[in-house]
């Protein structure tokens, strides 16, 4: 078999153009050969890292018939790639990488009566499965990455997830497959009689010597076939050639390629079975004082017919409890567990699952498993458990330390689950005789646990020990009659072992079949068999730049800016579409480039460069950062904490530093001077937002979108009111409030800021107004951080000294108020006075909840918004920081109001993003994928809300409703005296 060594940064230069200018001419897809988009998906969720000649994405299956035919012509392996959210190092190899998942992503056909669907390979699992739902189906496998993991994906790892116990694995629920084939010729596999198989075995191609050569490999190795596989059923390793010798009357190549991870077809489009979608389900979370006791509890659990059983060890309950988006678990657990078993029941009758709820419960109980058992039943009090189930591996990887991290490379074994209690102790004793931590999650009623040692890969000594411990696990699992990998694959982590594993004979059938399917060594080489050492290929973390990069931010993490950005361990989160806020402008574009993983990897190949400072200017790397809307979602949306708004924001400062600053950034930097003139001009400066001309010249001039309405000045503005109005009319009986006059509250939408203000100084409060400067927000966003620096120290120099010890500092718009609470620690590390404004900040919404529930503020039952629906948009930098619990009280102690929190992401504004010409398209899709919809569903009588000044201009561009701010509403309430 030949091996590809083309570099394409070396001697393979030519090849590599070569190959470029030929796809460019025969693909309708994008072809990215640049050295950035290479580095993107020269990694995946693995500890693996390989660098690609180039990527191409796609648009159908003649474009991958395309790419393969020209990558064989040049001598170019080819990757095929979903979500890039491999464990084990299946999507990351030299060559070609397809990238399936931007355009090939229709559901082509659903058809209830057959329960089956019709997809392409970069179909989205929860994508399915919500088409599938309004006929009361689903897909059955389900998977923890369920809201970014591709159908393509998962056939080719043979994916199962928590509920395989009752719907087995990917293989199956697969009926058929197009597919192109190693020489770039097409073929489509299903179930095939002797009859067919026979016609097809006559074609003089590739496919016909596929059909020729198969069944005398079946014949030829019968035996080791019947013994050399796994006893254990669910199997995600080698090439199944149990399944295809199952019955000699008719072969099933389609089931037969699922879990070749890439190495014999590339997937185009897949006929897949679905199930009926259980119509309840109810969940028993049993609490224990050890992991080894949750364990032991399984077996009581499974003869209560579970869908599902699922552990986690106390190492995720304590990170999910350090995540604001994780948060609300620990507020229904019982006492301190150290581990908690998840037992899900699903079905359609309801009395039933009760039944065998409280089976459970009382088998427990009555056997001594664990010390108390929580029953959630309905969806609402589901939420928390299953999000913080579903995102066990983000968590874990969030406990990182520098180059220190857990690592897949044992987490996928199985055993039959009457072993697991002492596989599982054995298993702990290897890793405690190697000085090895690891926490313990996974699926109890399959016998796979998910256990991630924690390595430093950058230490020869621990990746020597990393491999003595995979080669003790991979003896013990198969001691005990099990998998070395159930579900996640073989990958660069396995496919080593697998000779040893299957035996001699089994294995060179399996190499035979390979070069059956890929006389070449074309497709996915080294992954299933002829695979190098599991440490070869080990993600490069040792790369240090020559020059040190001294930062204008504090970036509290080992390695600085590098490594806060290296904290990304590419598990793909922020690929997700439709739910929650991070990432808005990959939803978007569905460009890897555009997500929080696509960024972050950018910017650690930027800082990996011999002169970072020069490197961080690179105009390539700033269109990959262009699009983040800096929402900050991906500070509390992503396990590890990514936080890419903070590292573009140092980024944009060191392309300053080497291009100068764009005069837009300046007058978006400046923008409390420019409010302040526009309101003191009112209403001469409102006029170039109503002349086209100007518009034009603004467009022109500053690339000011002339599509967008601009804001209108106040003229009696919130400090002219704030010094006239008649104050002392109220007792004050709670002390001082610092109201922070943010520049949009105060000279736009002044009204916004007198209702705050009316309200606290009706809940008994004394109000002071800061109104002296600027919070620095406008400026970091724009890489000003020099500017924004000094306008913070000012700021918060002033709030200091000018307030009481110890009072609470408020405000309306949340971009600002957040900016106090976190962004000036980051710009201001060490200033005592940054660090008490910090910590004095609440939202006002949090003070007039208080008012309300003692009496102090009273709001009227016969207000207009009574009998109202309240539709509720909030803040990305709210979510991002505090979450909207408070908002959300505050609506809902208004009278006879009924609430809904819209979960629509971004609205797509970003400040002066959705301003700037070359954004506004992006801004407005980021506004329609969600957003707009839900509102525009809404009858005109529901009352729109939002918190943020953005999302209030936003809404009303996009749907020509106006949105409320929250205090605004409580006012129209407010009982008078």
């Amino acid at each position: 078999m030949t091996a590809f060594s083309v570099d394409a940064s070396a001697g393979g230069a030519l090849p590599a153009q070569e190959l470029e200018l030929r796809l460019r001419g025969d693909l309708d897809g994008e072809v990215k050969f640049d050295d950035y988009t290479r580095h993107l998906f020269s990694r995946d969720a693995s500890m693996y890292s390989i660098m690609p000649v180039g990527v191409v994405f796609p648009r159908h299956a003649d474009d991958v018939a395309a790419a393969v035919t020209a990558a064989a012509e040049h001598g170019v392996p080819v990757v095929s790639r979903g979500a890039g959210t491999s464990l084990a190092g299946q999507t990351v190899g030299p060559g070609l990488v397809l990238d399936m998942s931007r355009h090939m992503n229709r559901i082509i056909e659903l058809d209830p009566a057959s329960r089956t669907a019709l997809v392409e390979a970069g179909v989205v699992q929860d994508q399915l499965n919500r088409a599938a739902a309004p006929h009361g189906l689903m897909f059955g496998p389900d998977t923890s990455t369920s809201n970014r993991a591709t159908i393509g994906g998962m056939i080719g790892n043979n994916s199962a997830g928590s509920g395989s116990i009752r719907y087995g694995m990917t293989i199956d629920h697969v009926r058929q497959l197009d597919v192109t084939l190693a020489d770039g010729s097409r073929a489509h596999l299903d179930s095939t009689d002797a009859a067919e198989w026979a016609r097809r075995a006559a074609l003089p191609t590739l496919e016909g010597s596929i059909y020729r050569q198969l069944p005398e490999i079946l014949r030829a190795n019968s035996s080791a076939i019947a013994e050399g596989f796994p006893d254990f059923w669910r199997r995600a390793c080698g090439y199944r050639l149990d399944r295809l010798a199952r019955d000699e009357s008719r072969y099933d190549l389609a089931k037969f390629v699922v879990g070749s991870e890439g190495t014999l077809v590339v997937i185009s489009q897949a006929l897949v079975d679905l199930v009926p979608k259980p119509f309840m389900t109810m969940i028993a979370v049993g609490h224990f004082t050890s992991t080894p006791d949750a364990i032991a509890a399984t077996e009581d659990a499974l003869s209560c017919d579970p869908a599902a059983v699922e552990l986690m060890d106390r190492t995720i309950l304590d990170l999910s409890r350090k995540k604001l988006e994780y948060a609300s678990l620990g507020n229904i657990l019982e006492g301190d567990p150290e581990a908690l078993l998840f037992v899900s029941f699903t079905g359609d009758d309801e009395q039933e699952l009760r039944g065998r709820l409280e089976r459970l419960t009382a088998l427990w109980k009555r056997h001594g498993h664990g010390y108390h058992t929580l029953q959630a039943v309905t969806p609402v009090e589901q939420a928390s458990l299953l999000k913080v189930r579903k995102s066990s591996l983000g968590l874990l990887m969030a406990a990182s330390e520098g180059t220190r991290r857990p690592l897949a490379f044992v987490e996928d074994t199985a055993v039959d689950p009457v072993h697991l209690a002492d596989y599982t102790r054995r298993f702990k004793e290897v890793l405690d005789r190697h000085g090895m931590t690891a926490g313990f999650y996974g699926h109890c009623s399959v016998g796979c646990l998910h256990i991630r040692p924690f390595v430093d890969l950058t230490d020869s000594d621990e990746v020597g020990r990393m491999r003595a411990v995979a080669e003790e696990i991979k003896d013990l699992v198969r001691e005990y009659g099990g998998v070395n990998s159930s579900e996640h694959g073989d990958g660069l982590a396995r496919s080593e072992f697998n000779r040893e594993i299957f035996g001699d004979r089994l294995y060179e059938a399996m190499r035979q079949v390979k070069r059956v399917f890929d006389p070449s060594n074309q497709l996915n080489p080294g992954k299933i068999v002829d695979a190098p050492s599991m440490t070869d290929n080990l993600r490069d973390q040792t790369l240090r730049p020559a020059v040190p990069l001294r930062t204008r931010l504090s970036f509290e993490v080992i390695g600085g800016m590098r490594g806060a950005a290296d904290r990304c361990m590419n598990i793909g989160l922020c690929r997700k579409s439709e739910s929650g806020v991070m990432c808005p402008s990959y939803m978007a574009t569905r460009q890897e480039e555009d997500s929080t993983r696509g960024r972050a990897n950018a910017l650690v190949k930027a800082l990996s460069e011999p002169d970072p400072q020069k490197a961080l200017g690179d105009e390539r790397l700033h269109e990959v950062l262009d699009l983040c809307l800096m929402c900050k979602a991906c500070k509390s949306e992503c396990p590890l904490g990514v936080d890419i708004a903070t590292l573009k924001a140092e980024a944009l400062s060191h392309q300053h530093d080497l291009h100068g600053v764009p005069l837009r950034s300046r007058v978006f930097g400046a923008i409390r001077t420019l409010n302040r003139l526009g309101s003191a001009t009112a209403p001469l400066s409102n006029l170039p937002g109503h002349s086209r001309p100007l518009r034009l010249l603004m467009d022109r001039l500053l690339g000011i979108t002339p599509a967008r309405p601009l804001p209108s000045f106040a003229r009696p503005n919130l400090e002219r009111w704030f010094r006239r109005r008649a104050s002392g009319a109220h007792p004050v009986s709670q002390g001082q409030v610092t109201f922070l006059a943010d520049s949009f509250t105060t000279f736009t939408e002044p009204e916004i800021g007198q209702a705050a203000i009316e309200l606290l100084e009706q809940s008994g409060w004394r109000v002071r107004m800061e109104a002296g400067g600027c919070c620095g927000r406008s400026s970091l966003s724009k890489g000003l951080l020099d500017k924004a620096k000094n306008d913070a120290r000012k700021l918060a120099r002033s709030l200091h000294d000018a307030t009481e010890p110890g009072s609470p500092i408020v405000g309306c718009e949340p971009s600002c108020l957040m900016t106090l609470r976190d962004e000036l620690l980051a710009m201001l590390p060490g200033d005592p006075a940054v660090k008490d404004v910090s910590g004095r900040v609440r939202q006002v919404e949090e003070l007039l909840v208080e008012a309300i529930d003692e009496r102090r503020l009273r709001l009227r039952d016969d207000s207009w918004l009574a009998g109202r629906r309240l539709l509720y948009h909030g803040h990305c930098h709210q979510k991002a920081e505090v979450g909207t619990a408070a908002t959300v009280a505050l609506l809902s102690r208004i009278p006879g109001v009924t609430l809904e929190e819209l979960d629509a992401g971004c609205c797509g504004m970003a400040g002066s993003f959705g301003f700037e010409s070359e954004h506004y398209d992006v801004s407005m899709k980021v506004g329609g994928d969600r957003l707009f919809p839900a509102i525009a569903a809404e009858p005109e009588s529901t009352v729109v809300v939002a918190t943020g000044v953005s999302c209030r201009q936003q809404i009303f561009h996009g749907t020509k409703r106006d949105a409320w701010h929250p205090v605004q509403l409580v006012r129209e309430a407010l009982a008078r005296s």
